[in-house]
């Protein structure tokens, strides 16, 4: 049976500097007439209570059960507000899409900016979730992004070689990960 589209609210949650226009998270808002952009006070310091309390409130406000769409910094959003609310993620949120998910917990320097984030929540997610991460990401192995998908109950995908699959690969609509997008809103 086809997906209908039309039965769900998108929610586009992006991970830090939020996703400027060529951002494939930026192409899918203009492709479903039926997304939003989760909008964050502060893209460059990212601070776990605000960025929850805002996707908490864009939850509670949708008309419809959502689909979440998580880049990064993003999908740690995404999991720390589930494991926050629980039952209301059971309730209104019919799947997540989660690409790049950044290890919030990795002792690299690098990573202290988004470090109020950790730890990493390995609790099964109460909804269908498909992981995507790619081989060369910076910001996840992909070992480590395989043991998510396994902690969470999700779905994982393997897209090859694509960095952290953001502005950097340029990849437009990224018709690949429609794909598999439509795969997860198969099974919801």
């Amino acid at each position: 049976m086809p997906v209908d589209f039309a039965s769900f609210d998108f929610l586009v949650v992006p991970g830090r500097e939020n996703a400027p226009a060529e951002h494939w998270q930026s192409h899918w808002l203009g492709a479903f007439p039926n997304s939003t952009r989760l909008i964050q006070e502060n893209w460059s310091q990212p601070e776990v209570a605000a960025w929850t309390g805002r996707l908490d409130r864009a939850v509670e406000a949708a008309p419809r059960r959502v689909v979440l769409i998580a880049h990064s910094v993003g999908v740690a959003t995404v999991v720390r507000w589930t494991a926050a609310r629980p039952e209301l993620a059971k309730t209104k949120v019919a799947g997540a899409f989660l690409a790049a998910p950044t290890n919030v917990d990795d002792p690299d320097p690098s990573f202290d900016v988004v470090r109020n984030f950790g730890p990493m929540p390995l609790a099964r997610l109460p909804y269908p979730a498909l992981v995507v991460a790619s081989r060369d990401d910076p910001r996840v192995r992909l070992a480590q992004a395989r043991t998510f998908a396994e902690a969470w109950g999700a779905d994982f995908a393997d897209v090859g070689e694509l960095g952290h699959i953001g502005s950097a690969a340029r990849l437009g609509i990224w018709p690949t990960g429609l794909l598999l997008l439509g795969g997860l809103l198969g099974r919801i």
